[in-house]
């Protein structure tokens, strides 16, 4: 959001510089009329919208640790703590707290509420229609995007598209919740309609065409999904596909040919990228902190370098194919467990620090008895990591690390909300459920798999599997190839796969030397023990939200089985 951000501040400055302005209106605000008279005020206004979105760059227990990829390095934050027990009740906390997603209720409806005000007005302006028809469908992207995630997280939603005022409205302001199937259609239309006013193309930063119809497939892709789909539906699938076509057929994305840069600020300008939040280095709140934050925690003369929030599991290492494309656990693949780390996918060496190998000028050990800082946490005594492995992926080797730079801002690669890969995934996912393992299916994950032609990560997937055996497939390519960019819970939620996955708990690596030989042994992860609820799929309704809301508090029964407007599981 660099470019928004220099419009931001431009805007500022002229504003307190212009004499005129400052004649007519008070110094600390603009009045509707000037905004909404003149392209440049209007825009600060979106723009203010857009610097809402979830900053997954910037929180010390990322979203993703909320899931069975990885654990936080200490063990007083929320996802080692409610997420660990499934212990979320209305009163109590969320991991809005600390997880950059901002699943917060008020907060998102605080921030479609801006866009509502947008809208509404932008519509009834003399602005240029041009201007109008584009800017209408990012406010209304935008609106989609924030509905989207509190859908994921609390089911059926309020559907408010004006502004409302309780001084002229009265109780009228209170509205019941929609069903979460409603909800859903309501947000799969409005990236319809944002799709129609967006641009294929437009500055970085901004919301364009193939982020409005990504948003789409991907909603729709959760809707067919075993949560919301018990009956397995074939043309919900079909619908997703046809969708995710759609943005593989506009022709302006394709794969980034080396992984590991892709998320380096070496790798911001590329054709990956759909939809992706910028930062500025070296100014305060406009760099990203995730280096500082989710790497490993001591490197170079033992320096305390960063908190060492994301613990990779042992369970994600194990997704991660051998140098021949064979998972570990097929007996052609040569996978050797106690030689676990030789002819491993490039994937893995570009999003693991595992122990010997080599990060931020130091090698890094976790093995036991070497007096490494890094060693194996077996008593969760600190921040070294508590499953043997530590964060590569997205984590920037070319700044400086420490304590004077954890709160410096100083990392400026982007944060993908959406990106190629994830169509190319989606759309194999959903054509496989729909009509099962077709040549397209095998195009769009090969693709994947392959992602640089000239030197490809990984070799095809063999021919004739079945629609089970492509789907373990699928699921394992989106877990490796989506991992650490906050996908994967909401993956196994919409599987319904996270009850049986969170009872096998999280998994370390503990390495000794035994007879001068290294023995690699599997083990349970200090403070890796998890429960899932059936009634966690959702997060409840926050109780401020029943307390001040009659009309959602009457709610009961229903398709969604509300008790007093409340989720299943949570009265």
């Amino acid at each position: 959001m660099k470019n928004i951000y220099i419009i931001v501040l431009s805007g500022l400055l002229l504003n307190a510089c212009n004499d005129e302005i400052l004649d007519v209106i008070p110094q600390d605000q603009l009045s509707d009329a000037t905004v909404w008279s003149d392209e440049n005020t209007a825009d600060l206004f979106l723009n203010d919208i857009y610097a809402n979105l979830p900053d997954g760059n910037d929180w010390y227990d990322p979203f993703e640790n909320y899931s069975d990829n990885s654990m936080c390095g200490y063990g007083w934050t929320t996802s080692r703590g409610l997420e660990r027990e499934g212990t979320y009740t209305a009163a109590g906390n969320y991991p809005e707290g600390s997880s950059g997603l901002r699943l917060w209720w008020d907060s998102n409806y605080g921030y479609i509420r801006r866009c509502n005000i947008f809208i509404t007005n932008v519509e009834k302006s003399d602005l240029p229609e041009d201007y109008k028809r584009v800017r209408i469908g990012e406010a209304r992207y935008l609106r989609a995007y924030f509905y989207h995630i509190l859908w994921m997280s609390y089911g059926g939603l309020p559907i408010i598209t004006e502004p409302l005022n309780r001084l002229t409205q009265g109780d009228d302001i209170f509205k019941p919740r929609a069903t979460a199937e409603e909800t859903a259609r309501f947000i799969i239309g409005e990236c319809a309609l944002a799709a129609d006013e967006l641009n294929v193309s437009s500055e970085p930063g901004r919301i364009t065409k193939g982020a409005a119809l990504t948003l789409k497939g991907w909603m729709e892709l959760y809707d067919a999904s075993a949560l919301l789909n018990p009956d397995n539906e074939p043309a919900r699938w079909a619908q997703a596909a046809e969708t995710y076509k759609k943005v593989m057929d506009l022709g302006v994305y394709r794969l980034y040919p080396d992984y590991g840069i892709l998320f380096l600020p070496e790798g911001n300008a590329n054709d990956e990228g759909i939809m992706y939040r910028q930062y500025y280095p070296g100014t305060a709140q406009l760099g990203g902190r995730e280096s500082a934050l989710m790497s490993t925690p001591y490197v170079g003369n033992d320096a305390h370098t960063s908190w060492g929030a994301v613990g990779p599991t042992q369970d994600l290492v194990d997704s991660y194919c051998m140098a021949n494309g064979r998972p570990v656990d097929d007996p052609e693949s040569g996978y050797d467990p106690q030689n676990p780390y030789a002819n491993r996918e490039r994937r893995f060496y570009e999003s693991i620090v595992y122990d010997g190998s080599y990060w931020y000028n130091d090698t890094i050990y976790t093995r036991l008895g070497v007096g490494s800082l890094n060693e194996l946490d077996l008593s969760d005594a600190g921040d070294a990591t508590n499953t043997g492995y530590n964060l590569r992926k997205r984590m920037n080797p070319n700044i400086q690390l420490g304590a004077a730079n954890w709160d410096g801002y100083t990392s400026s690669q982007h944060y993908y909300y959406f990106r190629y890969a994830e169509v190319l995934l989606g759309y194999a996912e959903a054509r496989n459920e729909a009509a099962g393992p077709d040549p397209s299916v095998y195009a769009a994950i090969n693709q994947v798999r392959e992602r640089n032609p000239s030197n490809p990560y990984l070799p095809p997937l063999r021919e004739g599997l079945s629609q089970s055996e492509m789907r373990t497939e699928i699921r394992r390519e989106r877990r490796v190839e989506l991992a650490f960019e906050d996908k994967r819970r909401w993956d196994i939620v919409r599987w319904k796969a996270a009850e049986e996955l969170y009872s096998r708990g999280l998994h370390a690596m503990r390495i000794e030397e035994i007879d001068g030989k290294l023995h690699y042994t599997v083990i349970p992860a200090t403070g890796g023990n998890r429960k899932f609820n059936w009634y966690n799929y959702w997060f409840p309704v926050p109780q401020q939200v029943l307390d001040r809301n009659e009309v959602i508090r009457a709610q009961n029964g229903g398709p969604d089985n509300w008790k007093n407007g409340q989720n299943p599981g949570y009265d």
